[in-house]
This record gives C-alpha cells, sequence and structure tokens, in this order.
C-alpha cells in the first residue's frame, strides 16, 4: 500500500497560507519578548545573544520561505494573458494592508500560547480555505506588486507580478503561474 499521491499545487497554496499568516506569530513572540534563549535554555551562549538579533532571525524565516515560494511558483501550472484579454486592472497594494495589519493587532492581544495557536489556527484555515487571494505583504519585499485585473470575459484575478502595469492594454504575458484559479503570478 502506497502513500497517496501529493499535489504539489495544494502544498504551495499551504507554504503561501504559512508565508501569509506568519507574522501574526513573530509579533506575538516579540510583544511576549520570547528570544532564542528562551526555546533553548541549555544553549548558555544565547544567554549574551541579543534580543533583536532573536527577532531578526524570526523575520529572516517567512522572508526565506516566501523567496523559497517564488521559486517553486515555476512548477505550477502556466496560462497566459494576451492582448485584449484585460478589461480592467487595479493596483491592490494598498487595498489589502490594512486587512493585513489587522493581523498585528490581533496578535498584540493574545495573552497566552493556547489563545495564540487557536487564533493562528483558525485565521490558518480561513487563508487556505478562501483561495481567493494570497496576499502576502513580504512579496513586497522581492519586488512584486499586486494587480486586481477583471477580464474581459468579466472574471476577476488576483495577480502578483513583478511588473509595473497601468493600463488593461499593458498586460500581456506569456507564462502566469495558476496558484488558483483566481490567483495568478508572474515570475517575469
Amino acid at each position: 500500500m502506497g502513500f497517496p499521491s501529493l499535489d504539489f499545487n495544494r502544498i504551495f497554496r499551504i507554504l503561501l497560507t504559512f508565508n501569509a499568516t506568519s507574522l501574526l506569530l513573530i509579533v506575538f513572540l516579540v510583544q511576549k519578548g520570547y528570544d532564542l534563549a528562551h526555546f533553548f535554555p541549555g544553549a548558555k551562549y544565547l544567554d549574551e545573544f541579543p534580543k533583536f538579533l532573536s527577532y531578526a532571525l524570526y523575520m529572516a524565516a517567512p522572508i526565506a520561505l516566501t523567496g523559497l515560494s517564488l521559486l517553486l511558483g515555476k512548477l505550477l501550472g502556466k496560462d497566459d494573458f494576451k492582448r485584449g484579454q484585460v478589461a480592467c486592472i487595479e493596483h491592490a497594494n494598498n487595498s489589502f494592508l490594512p486587512s493585513y495589519l489587522g493581523y498585528f493587532f490581533v496578535a498584540l492581544s493574545i495573552g497566552n500560547w493556547e489563545t495564540l495557536f487557536f487564533v493562528y489556527g483558525v485565521l490558518f484555515v480561513f487563508t487556505y480555505k478562501s483561495q481567493a487571494l494570497y496576499f502576502n505583504p513580504l512579496f513586497l519585499l522581492y519586488g512584486y506588486d499586486f494587480y486586481t485585473i477583471t477580464t474581459s470575459t468579466g472574471a476577476s484575478i488576483f495577480l502578483i507580478s513583478k511588473e509595473k502595469y497601468k493600463k488593461p492594454d499593458d498586460v500581456v504575458i506569456q507564462r502566469a503561474f495558476r496558484i488558483n484559479n483566481y490567483t495568478f503570478l508572474e515570475r517575469g
């Protein structure tokens, strides 16, 4: 009896969901003052380790995983956008940041580990199940922008791209990697 086949797209979406929600965990750790010495009490050299370096290492993990997800994106299914297929395009960076910052405020109000695990679990499941958007502000560090596109057939698409689109006719993409039916990644 073999293992069930793993769906790469599902694994990729789980990675994107973790990347998009992991800052909640980091804000909690920083707010509580949990440095690396807290998690590795036997490592005496960590007692001298400045807290800000612990926090920088915490941040490095989701940044690196976001980079990994961008690299793995080339393994997803491919689509294209031809001239005239896009009826409307809107820059979406600013419209999602306020919602995302809400995670930070939630993290600041969490008082203990049990509440953190419960809230993070609920947030993770809802983010994964929504399957509409994979907004992750860490993509901004890699030079990506977010766009909401309406196609000529009326479909609403979320595009993650390094290109600087301004007009619908500018959107001509030979390879857009399909995260799901509503979200695409253009790797440039």
